[in-house]
């Protein structure tokens, strides 16, 4: 296409088209890949049921082995922390700690406040996918 004589409504329109392109394609991948992991964690499971064994046992050996004192740490805490996606953009992830600049960005575009507390959980709450580890 020549966008040389396009003018500048055209031509705004035309990137806002391939911005939403983008967003719907990376919206595509993601899903594709975590269809994908699925799929395979399904073959996996068949695998090991065909051969006869119990997921739990193989999975034993499959992990990375624990070191001493393993145990002792996860009873003091081993936390986990809610992960917060983008869902225009999923390779934009917030988990916790500084704010970073693409969320600034996308608080301060809807009238939220990054350095209010407040601002940030509402922010998280209404516009952000909440995804527990």
């Amino acid at each position: 296409m020549d966008f040389k004589n396009l003018s500048v409504d055209e031509l705004q329109e035309q990137l806002q088209q391939i911005e939403q392109s983008k967003v719907d394609l990376e919206k595509a991948l993601y899903q594709r890949w975590n269809e994908a992991k699925t799929e395979l964690a399904q073959e996996i499971r068949e695998m090991i049921e065909s051969r006869g064994y119990e997921l739990d046992e193989i999975l034993d050996l499959v992990g990375p082995k624990r070191r001493r004192g393993a145990a002792t740490t996860a009873k003091k805490g081993n936390r986990s922390y809610t992960r917060y996606v983008d869902p225009e953009n999923p390779a934009n992830v917030y988990i916790r700690g500084v704010l970073p600049k693409w969320m600034k960005e996308k608080m301060t575009a809807q009238g939220y406040d990054p350095s209010v507390k407040d601002d940030r959980e509402a922010f998280k709450a209404n516009y952000l996918q909440a995804v527990k580890d």
